[in-house]
């Protein structure tokens, strides 16, 4: 299947998923990444979900690092630009939502790209050797691109890997991949 099929293949098998669904596989989801070695670390980025597009509900892995104590950083999408301002989360960090639908913090501290240990990364896909796909727009492969190389990327899926997915020389690969069933390794 070409990126575009596969798209559309896992943004409808998304929109199948009941809310209960979504809640059980995002908690399973959080709980098998407590087995990754990513728990002594200090920066960690992660994205907010889009609930239009029905991703991982990732605040149940944000709460385990507010619980650990982590400096935890959002993402800011400039669409102008197709880059990403990185914001430290904090107590007092206003959230609203863009004309995009994504949940951003309005204003806060910046953190450099080269500060991550570990980055949550959003996918529709994955295969087996940790090459994903996006929604198309490069946000995340620009800003990989920027962050230590022994920064850690991880993806979070609903669904299973596929055998391959042909993949383009800008793209980066994971290092693991999360689903309900089980964490992959690359």
């Amino acid at each position: 299947m070409t990126k575009a099929e596969l798209r559309k293949k896992y943004q409808h098998l998304r929109k199948e998923l009941s809310n209960n669904t979504l809640e059980d596989r995002s908690l399973a989801i959080a709980n098998n990444a407590l087995q990754l070695p990513i728990w002594d670390k200090s920066y960690y980025h992660i994205f907010l979900s889009i609930s239009e597009k029905k991703e991982v509900l990732t605040d149940y892995i944000l709460h385990i690092l507010q619980g650990k104590d982590k400096s935890v950083c959002i993402p800011k999408a400039d669409f102008d630009s197709l880059q990403m301002e990185h914001i430290l989360l904090q107590e007092n960090t206003l959230i609203k939502v863009s004309a995009y639908g994504i949940p951003e913090p309005v204003e806060g501290i910046a953190i450099s790209p080269q500060q991550f240990d570990v980055v949550f990364v959003p996918l529709l896909a994955f295969d087996k050797k940790g090459n994903r796909i996006g929604y198309g727009k490069g946000f995340y492969d620009r800003f990989l691109a920027k962050c230590r190389p022994d920064c850690l990327k991880i993806g979070l899926s609903y669904f299973e890997a596929e055998d391959e997915i042909i993949h383009e020389y800008i793209d980066f690969p994971l290092n693991y991949c999360i689903t309900a069933k089980k964490v992959y390794s690359f």
